[in-house]
């Protein structure tokens, strides 16, 4: 008998060993986890700060006939850190999501699950909205660049519409304005460089956009997965609103079918009441006469 309540013992310890190395795990687990969130942040964080930069570069290169080479490089250098940080950003998403979609597939369920599903919707987004700044910044930037060269154009004596722009641009070539323009003058030769120069960096900066296509598809989707997550909640939301009022009119239902319920008690008590009056009454009578 105390052999078996020994090993019962070593069971039930076993056992709760057991218990203590799954919790310590599932806790190691989150703490990687919001290591990795904050990881996240600051990237996201450090591309905000890297797109600012990028404005100020744009605004010297556009306010300068001949901007500074240190400039142009300082530019290349943000777009392409942005570059590298928003791969890696998207890189750690998309395992978070795998990951998840994992445990979902499993058909597991608990708070954890919960927490860093919000927190792969928060960083999702975010992610989004900068990406997407990056993205209209540089636009804004290519349209402003072509602002000048149409107005260089002018001032050589060539005047472009924006269709026509748009074609010199896309085909590469800017001599196809260029090439008739004769620099007969300073002021000319100094147009035609900045032509020049504002359609490399133009050429550059396409190239860039479309490097940066497919992240773009990426973040689209992570951002849309999440919003369906979203409007799941939100029917959720609603459908608990309409339990809840279901529920009130339940209740009206039943407070009302206890308040007849109490007065059908009471008027059964009352009957009673009468009818053991009656029978006393009666008895009463009886014995009286007898």
């Amino acid at each position: 008998m105390k052999d078996r309540l020994t090993e019962l013992s070593a069971v039930k310890g076993n056992d709760e060993d057991g218990d203590t190395v799954v919790v310590v795990q599932k806790e190691q687990f989150m703490d990687d986890f919001f290591l990795q969130v904050e990881e996240i942040r600051n990237c996201i964080a450090k591309i905000a700060d890297n797109v600012e930069e990028m404005k100020k570069n744009h605004s010297k290169i556009l306010s300068a006939p001949n901007p500074e080479d240190k400039t142009k490089e300082d530019l290349e250098k943000l777009n392409q850190e942005i570059k590298n940080i928003a791969n890696n950003v998207r890189t750690k998403l998309k395992s978070i999501a795998h990951t998840i979609n994992q445990d979902e597939s499993a058909k597991r369920t608990s708070v954890n699950l919960r927490i860093r599903k919000t927190q792969h919707t928060v960083l999702s987004r975010k992610f989004g909205e900068v990406m997407t700044e990056y993205n209209e910044t540089q636009i804004q930037f290519r349209e402003r660049s072509k602002g000048r060269i149409q107005r260089q154009l002018e001032i050589t004596g060539k005047t472009t519409t924006d269709d026509e722009l748009e074609e010199m641009l896309e085909s590469g070539n800017p001599s196809i304005f260029t090439s008739d323009i004769i620099s007969d003058s300073q002021i000319t030769k100094q147009a035609l460089n900045e032509i020049e120069s504002r359609h490399r960096d133009i050429i550059k900066l396409e190239s860039s956009i479309r490097e940066l296509h497919q992240m773009f598809v990426d973040i689209a989707t992570l951002v849309e997965s999440q919003g369906e997550m979203i409007n799941s909640i939100e029917k959720n939301v609603e459908n608990a609103a309409e339990y809840i009022e279901h529920a009130k009119e339940e209740t009206k239902k039943a407070v009302k079918y206890q308040s007849r319920s109490r007065r059908k008690k009471w008027i059964a008590a009352f009957l009673v009441l009468v009818l053991i009056g009656l029978i006393a009454l009666i008895v009463g009578l009886s014995v009286g006469l007898k």
